[in-house]
């Protein structure tokens, strides 16, 4: 399938959701557990660090904690916003991966930031999603100033953070990845950032096959 912009995937999900009724969750869960899948894979033995910020990225990335645990892998979940900001199916399965006693900081400042990820061996960003757009700032900036400074495998979940999703560009400073894991498609920013992309990886959602092909007759 050829590399599609924000806007395009925001109407593969529409329609996946509101004229064939798989529910945002639903699509969030194939999206995390075949993320983890991957991860499993490349991540090496020791310690994997999630970072979380706000939106359906960070859901992502709390389904990929649960699934990574379930694999019997060691991962703590770090988050750079107050959880009681996240909202729909990104405070769902937040929800659920507290519930699930798994590991969840919640850190505000660099030196939080470097101490939390000191011993990491992977690091997943699930900061900011294909959204995105402008210069990182505050917090999300200092961490992937502090991300980037760790000697540790480097995985994108869907885009890395402060990539634009359409043009690649980087207005400031942006997470520089070892791998990227996107979803449903390559993203057209991706092709124009590879110094901050490494290898793509393409995860389906589980939107039905027919969304696509009525997505790409209608456009």
């Amino acid at each position: 399938m050829r590399p599609l912009s924000r806007a395009e995937v925001r109407e593969v999900d529409r329609m996946a959701i509101e004229e064939f009724g798989v529910s945002g969750l639903v699509l969030m869960e194939n999206a995390g557990a075949g993320a983890a899948r991957i991860i499993d894979d490349l991540a090496g033995d020791g310690p994997i660090t999630i970072l979380c910020g706000k939106g359906n990225n960070a859901g992502d990335g709390y389904v990929i904690a649960r699934h990574l645990e379930l694999a019997d892998r060691s991962v703590q979940l770090v988050s750079i916003v107050d959880p009681a900001e996240l909202t729909g199916d990104a405070a769902v399965n937040y929800q659920i991966a507290q519930r699930s006693e798994l590991p969840i900081r919640v850190v505000t400042t660099p030196s939080e930031l470097s101490s939390s990820l000191s011993e990491s061996m992977a690091i997943i960003d699930c900061l900011l999603g294909t959204g995105a757009q402008g210069a990182l700032r505050g917090v999300f900036a200092d961490a992937v100033h502090a991300a980037n400074k760790i000697d540790a495998l480097r995985i994108a979940i869907d885009v890395p953070t402060g990539v634009d999703c359409d043009s690649g560009e980087i207005v400031s400073t942006a997470f520089r990845a070892d791998h990227t894991i996107t979803f449903v498609a390559e993203k057209i920013g991706l092709q124009h950032a590879q110094d901050h992309v490494g290898q793509i990886h393409v995860v389906g959602i589980g939107a039905p096959r027919c969304v696509l092909r009525r997505w790409s007759q209608a456009n």
